[in-house]
C-alpha cells in the first residue's frame, strides 16, 4: 500500500467507518435479506457488461448509434483509468481484507471474496460512465432518474458487501463522470468527421447501417 492509500485510510477513516458500520447495522436489522439484492447489483455491474450490452444494441440503429459509441467509449475510458492506471498505482487494500472488524461484517452477510485492489471502485466507475453517457446523448426524461438511482444503489451495494470503502465508490463516480464527458466530446468529433465525408461509401455505411434491414432482405 503506498503513501496515497495510507493518506486515504487516515484522512477518511471516520467517514468510511461510519458508513460501513451503518451498512452492517442495516444488514443486522434486515436479517441479511439485502445480501441477494447487493450480490445481484454487483453481478449485473461486473466489468461494465450491462452497459456494453446497451451500447451494442444502440449501435445497431442509426438514430441511437451516437449514444452507443458514447456509452462504449465512456465505459472503456473509465476502465482504462480505474483498472489499468489507478488501482495498481494506489494499491489500497479492500476493507474486508484490511480490518478484522470489516472482515467480520463481510462474514456476517456471507459476502463473496474479492480480488484486485480497492480504489477506485470499478463497478461505480462503469455505472456512472454508462449512465452519464446516456444522459448526454439521449433526451428521454426517465434516463437520469432511473440511471442515477441505479448508480446510487450499486455504489451502496459495494459498501454493503464490504468490497469497497465509501471513498472508493465516490472516486469511481467521479472517474465515471469524467470518462463520460470525455467520451461525449470524442463522439462528437467522430461523428463530425463521419458527416463531413458522408459521400464516401464507408462513412455513409457507418452512419446509415440499420440492423433491421438485414431482416427485411430475408423476408
Amino acid at each position: 500500500m503506498n503513501t496515497f492509500a495510507d493518506w486515504l485510510n487516515t484522512a477518511f477513516a471516520g467517514f468510511d467507518r461510519a458508513i460501513l458500520e451503518g451498512m452492517h447495522s442495516a444488514a443486522e436489522a434486515c436479517g441479511r435479506i439485502l445480501t441477494p439484492a447487493a450480490e445481484f447489483l454487483t453481478l449485473i455491474g461486473e466489468k461494465g457488461i450491462l452497459f456494453f450490452i446497451i451500447a451494442a444494441v444502440l449501435l445497431c440503429f442509426p438514430k441511437t448509434r451516437r449514444a452507443g459509441v458514447c456509452v462504449f467509449g465512456a465505459v472503456c475510458c473509465g476502465a482504462l483509468i480505474t483498472n489499468i492506471c489507478l488501482k495498481d498505482a494506489v494499491a489500497r487494500i479492500r476493507p474486508l481484507e484490511a480490518s478484522e472488524v470489516f472482515a467480520d461484517f463481510a462474514h456476517f452477510i456471507n459476502a463473496p471474496a474479492e480480488s484486485e485492489y480497492s480504489f477506485p471502485s470499478g463497478h461505480a466507475t462503469a455505472a456512472m460512465a454508462g449512465v452519464t453517457a446516456l444522459c448526454l446523448t439521449r433526451k428521454e426524461k426517465y434516463i437520469p432518474v432511473v440511471g442515477y438511482i441505479y448508480v446510487v444503489l450499486l455504489a451502496a451495494s459495494r459498501n454493503y458487501l464490504m468490497a469497497h470503502y465509501p471513498t472508493d465508490v465516490i472516486a469511481g463516480i467521479i472517474v465515471g463522470a469524467f470518462s463520460a464527458v470525455t467520451a461525449f466530446f470524442i463522439t462528437k468529433l467522430i461523428f463530425a468527421v463521419l458527416e463531413k465525408y458522408r459521400d464516401k461509401k464507408f462513412f455513409a455505411f457507418i452512419l446509415d447501417f440499420d440492423v433491421r434491414n438485414l431482416f427485411r432482405r430475408t423476408e
